[in-house]
């Protein structure tokens, strides 16, 4: 048994897993699994720089997660960046913050680096032979890989929840509440840009299943459950039937955000982004002509957990 200790740093979110790994047996038990909301993209679309405010959210969280860490006595960490910092031209004084907090250095992966990690996250448990497609979409960036027992194809492209709304649906600096049919249509064009990039590389209707990670597709699979809280054994593997996204999706759009904020499964720090990673996920479902989506509550955090392990 190897205690292992994963951090996820993304657009939107920071993720820590703290998790007890056998390799005898294939388990991962969690020990600990939290999220915060640090938004650490905030605005590098538009400037190519993580804001001062942005790394001193994310700082904090690291604070908070090393104390957790040191709790539990984990022989060994891995830290994970993906898209915001990938992106920043600052990113320096974002690695040099993590190493004084936490004495590993944050690892800046590639896109085909994060759809790896993301696809042994969401299928190891699986054991199946059959060809999945598993859809990570992320604060900044989509991961899309293909694979059944091993990944055979994979394409990361930036298209995000935060990146997406911040590039169409504000205007003088405010969220347009709710957006407008011409701004939701923006988005739209941007996703189906990016399919077609996509494409190129991973069939994406050779698939058997479609797997979706990550908060805009979980917090999708609670609304569709009619949840009261969000109950992540409950969303892990529930199944949402194109219908049911289309409506979901539909409805976050025209919501306001005060109506948005009153549903309890939706976390306060997606419900101005929630709209677009929904648009996202149904836009995907439409090219892939997937029936349905299974909803995974582990993805690259759990990936990152066994790379650690060896």
């Amino acid at each position: 048994m190897t205690k292992v200790a994963a951090i996820d740093c993304g657009t939107n979110s920071i993720r820590l897993l703290v998790a007890d790994v056998d390799q005898a047996t294939g388990s991962l038990t969690d020990l600990d699994r939290r999220m915060t909301i640090v938004r650490l993209g905030q605005g590098v679309d538009r400037t190519g720089r993580l804001a001062p405010e942005a790394l001193e959210r994310t700082f904090a969280a690291c604070r908070a997660y090393a104390e957790v860490i040191a709790a539990h006595g984990v022989a060994r960490t891995r830290f994970v960046a993906t898209s915001a910092s990938r992106d920043a031209s600052n990113r320096d004084d974002f690695v040099r913050g993590v190493v004084d907090i936490l004495g590993v250095e944050p690892e800046v992966i590639t896109g085909d680096e994060e759809a790896a990690l993301s696809f042994t996250g969401a299928t190891r448990e699986l054991a199946a032979a059959e060809t999945a497609l598993v859809v990570d979409i992320g604060g900044g960036s989509t991961e899309f890989v293909l694979g059944d027992t091993r990944v055979r194809a994979a394409r990361s492209v930036d298209i995000g929840c935060v990146r997406l709304t911040e590039r169409h649906l504000l205007r003088d600096g405010e969220l347009t509440d709710p957006p407008t049919p011409e701004q939701v249509a923006a988005v739209r064009a941007d996703i189906e840009r990016a399919l077609d990039l996509v494409a190129e590389t991973v069939p994406l209707r050779e698939a058997a299943t479609l797997v979706g990670l990550a908060g805009s597709v979980t917090t999708v699979g609670a609304i569709a459950l009619g949840l009261t809280e969000y109950d992540s054994a409950l969303i892990h593997r529930s199944r949402v039937p194109y219908g049911r996204v289309e409506q979901i999706t539909a409805d976050l759009l025209t919501a306001t955000h005060a109506q948005r904020a009153a549903d309890p499964v939706i976390h306060p720090g997606r419900v101005d982004v929630i709209g677009v990673g929904a648009l996202i996920l149904q836009t995907i479902m439409e090219r892939t002509a997937a029936p349905e989506v299974t909803v995974s509550e582990h993805d690259i955090l759990d990936g990152i957990a066994w790379s650690v392990a060896g």
